[in-house]
């Protein structure tokens, strides 16, 4: 089973089935598909994480996450006065890190695959870049809404932004996409980092006076990690480690949460989840980074004495200030809303969780010439200035500063459950900040509340970050009494439109798979 952002994805991924891959393999054709079909997010020119299980039930965690340039700064973004720059590192050339994607699925191959040539596994995406594809509603008014930033910051013509309305149905041809998937069959990896297309980017650098250098692109690695692993109850998570916050944020909500009773709807609970959630992202901000960079305090932040202090001053009857909630007070040593989700199962019961990312739709919104493809805008999620949020309202410290090589701090959390030992459930969402209490959700919903998936990922959600100190809620789907309620102790409720797109499969007890596609994103396909 495969759970992913379009039909046409879904459909490459049971095209590998058919010819004898496993999950891995079937999830990296997913991914170079979602590169032509989903372009907002699916990507060659971004990076993520791939969370995995083996039919022996042995994990693995893959990041090949994207890395600032070399010549990459600290400052970089801040003006003499120390101001940060407006859209210096959302929009443009100087916004892209070092893309991980091409490098991350050939990796994934390299140690899990079972379709013997990595370059078969490319072979739905080139089809579904020269041959063209209708594009959906949503797509057709996105590409609609970012016109004037592709005219923008691209001087060379390019397919998505033609000179008509986008409508419904619309076929997008992508023949330099083409060409450049074919050279990656062909060659390799290598190719995209040394190769051809290598040039292309760097040309496409110079043009636009980006820091990406030949010594970026040949030096850029894909790192098997240990995934974080913890409980909740009788349940293992198995998530992303940093710089992923997600796997660490995630499992210390889980441990907080699992010594309070809770229930479905009811305020008391709410008002439990949130005063979790601003505790633990204020740890966020200032704990977490890249682990080749950084210390991370990964043992003090899931320690059940050190989770307990941080619910120390917990009051049921009103909200803590996220001003003094702070962070926590054990001494580390420092050393100064586009992504898209797939999840897959194969008949074996191997397990892949992957998330991948522009940042923003469409990246930098810059299109490589003579290739085809977005760039990230990632170099926005490390902390531009201590105390000063990004485009998703987070803020950080010296853990997630700019330096040269580093992996920027990312709140992707592809996640496998387990049950009595056994593969339970796995799941993963977009959504910048709100990926964490979006899975979170989906996994109280399922565990703790009895729910069937597809009832556990349409359920409403909400979220706070301890920064801004509101509640977001998703818009017309709370009782007013129930956010009445909220208000009473001091919440802030602000309307949103969504809060993630949960993608998720689920192993019933007579082994039969229960797939969901949410339906905030109408692309959604569960098959």
């Amino acid at each position: 089973m495969i759970v992913a952002a379009h039909p046409l994805a879904v459909r490459a991924g049971h095209e590998i089935f058919r010819k004898g891959g496993n999950a891995v393999d079937a999830a990296i054709a997913a991914q170079f598909a979602l590169a032509v079909v989903h372009p907002r997010a699916g990507n060659i020119g971004g990076g993520g994480f791939m969370v995995l299980r083996t039919v022996e039930g042995q994990y693995d965690a893959l990041d090949y996450r994207e890395k600032a340039p070399l010549a990459a700064r600290e400052n970089m973004y801040l003006d003499s006065l120390g101001n940060v720059l407006p859209q210096g590192s959302l929009n443009g050339h100087l916004a892209v890190g070092v893309p991980g994607t091409v490098m991350g699925m050939y990796e994934a191959h390299r140690k899990y695959g079972r379709i013997k040539e990595f370059g078969d596994l490319l072979a739905p995406a080139i089809r579904l870049a020269k041959k063209g594809f209708p594009i959906s509603h949503a797509e057709a008014g996105r590409l609609n809404e970012f016109r004037a930033d592709f005219l923008r910051y691209n001087d060379t013509p390019n397919p998505f932004a033609v000179d008509k309305h986008w409508k419904n149905g619309d076929l997008l041809v992508q023949p330099e996409l083409a060409r450049t998937l074919e050279r990656i069959r062909k060659l390799g990896p290598e190719e995209f980092y040394t190769g051809e297309t290598a040039q292309l980017l760097l040309d496409e650098m110079a043009r636009g006076g980006g820091l990406i250098s030949r010594q970026d692109l040949e030096s850029y690695e894909a790192i098997w990690r240990n995934p974080v692993v913890g409980s909740y109850k009788n349940y293992r998570i198995i998530s992303m480690p940093p710089p992923s916050s997600g796997g660490i944020a995630l499992l210390q909500l889980l441990r907080i949460l699992e010594h309070y009773p809770m229930k479905a709807g009811d305020p008391e609970s709410m008002h439990l989840m949130i005063e979790a959630m601003r505790r633990v992202y204020a740890d966020r901000a200032q704990y977490l980074g890249d682990p080749d960079f950084f210390e991370v305090p990964v043992d003090s932040l899931l320690n059940e004495g050190y989770l307990a202090g941080r619910m120390a001053y917990f009051s049921a009857d009103s909200a803590t200030s996220s001003l003094q909630t702070g962070w926590g007070d054990f001494k580390v040593r420092l050393e100064h809303f586009e992504t898209t989700h797939t999840s897959v199962v194969d008949a074996e019961g191997m397990a892949v969780s992957v998330t991948t990312t522009l940042n923003s739709n469409y990246g930098s919104k810059v299109v490589v010439d003579g290739a085809g493809f977005f760039l990230n805008n990632e170099m926005d999620d490390f902390s531009v200035k201590p105390g000063a949020p990004n485009q998703f309202g987070l803020v950080g410290g010296k853990a997630n500063a700019i330096e040269p090589g580093k992996r920027m701090l990312s709140s992707m959390t592809p996640t496998i459950v387990e049950k009595d030992g056994q593969l339970f459930l796995l799941l993963g969402s977009p959504g910048g900040s709100t990926i964490i209490t979006a899975n979170l959700q989906v996994i109280l919903n399922v565990i703790e509340f009895g729910m069937t998936l597809p009832d556990a990922v349409a359920a409403p959600r909400f979220h706070h970050q301890w920064l801004p100190d509101e509640v977001w809620v998703e818009k017309d789907r709370f009782d007013t009494t129930l956010l009445d309620a909220l208000k009473a102790k001091g919440h802030i409720p602000v309307d949103k439109e969504r809060l993630g797109i949960v993608k998720a499969i689920q192993i019933l007890p007579d082994g039969r798979r229960c797939g969901a596609a949410d339906f905030r994103n109408p692309d959604d396909h569960a098959q």
